[in-house]
């Protein structure tokens, strides 16, 4: 099979901002002739130009698929950006409570929410937190990878991925699935609605404003243009007060957006 050339990687790329909004550079040609080259060899091209033409002309949604699965990057672990966790249990948290008590509903977005460390994670504050109370907790976790998000689903981690959780968290939320690894309760899981989701889709879907939408480390990966759109539609999608975490590496201060500031990577719709 031929190697990708400086042309179809163009093309490849230009595809991948245009529909995904990730921007990538040159250093990214061999990335993508790495993930991509199995691909091409099952299906019978000898060269980028010609899966490129099979891709674009909308007949395949199993390539699709595959094509995203394939060039998306999905890391995460339990515990990320500590601090992050501990604002949302010990600030955020009392303050919903407080300004939602008529409702007693929490609604939470994690977006780009990977293998489901994230949503997990809330969940499990949030069981915490409203233990014999009556609210209702709903967190929706999207991902543009249909791959990743099945592992989402189904919640297995290795032991040693869960090990740096708090005790009683093992205990009372986890349980062991074989030898190596652990799966979370269904306790947690079935308040968390997991769905495919693109964010460069130019409406959000919400009968609903959200309360709060993590999406940390996700749009690092975006074009300046990218970002600022998928922002303002995180706005729209917030209840007025609500909150936008980002990762710590990312930064709203060269965006257009009437976020405020609150602590580093978070921001409040006031």
């Amino acid at each position: 099979m031929n190697e990708i050339t400086d042309a179809e990687f163009k093309r490849i790329r230009n595809y991948i901002r245009e529909h995904y909004g990730i921007n990538m550079s040159d250093e990214k040609k061999s990335l993508i002739y790495s993930r991509l080259r199995t691909t091409l060899i099952n299906r019978g091209f000898t060269d980028f130009t010609q899966y490129f033409d099979f891709l674009i002309n909308g007949k395949s949604e199993e390539a699709i698929t595959d094509f995203v699965n394939r060039v998306t990057t999905n890391h995460t672990f339990f515990m990320r950006e500590t601090d992050h966790f501990d604002y949302f249990r010990d600030t955020l948290l009392p303050q919903l409570e407080a300004s939602k008590a008529s409702e007693k509903e929490i609604r939470l977005w994690c977006a780009g929410c990977s293998s489901g460390e994230e949503p997990n994670t809330l969940q499990m504050i949030l069981l915490d937190h409203f233990r014999g109370k009556s609210w209702n907790t709903e967190i929706l976790a999207t991902d543009i990878s249909s791959q990743i998000l099945d592992k989402a689903v189904h919640s297995v981690y290795p032991d040693d991925k869960v090990a740096t959780l708090p005790d009683a968290w093992l205990k009372k939320y986890f349980r062991k699935f074989d030898e190596n690894s652990s799966a979370v309760v269904d306790s947690v899981k079935q308040n968390i609605t997991y769905r495919k989701f693109n964010l460069m889709e130019p409406k959000y879907p919400f009968k609903k404003k959200m309360h709060v939408i993590f999406c940390r480390n996700v749009m690092i990966y975006f074009s300046n243009e990218s970002r600022n759109e998928v922002v303002q539609r995180f706005y729209d999608s917030l209840d007025s007060g609500g909150y936008l975490f980002i990762g710590h590496s990312e930064s709203l201060t060269h965006t257009n957006t009437n976020f405020k500031y609150v602590i580093p990577a978070v921001y409040k719709k006031e």
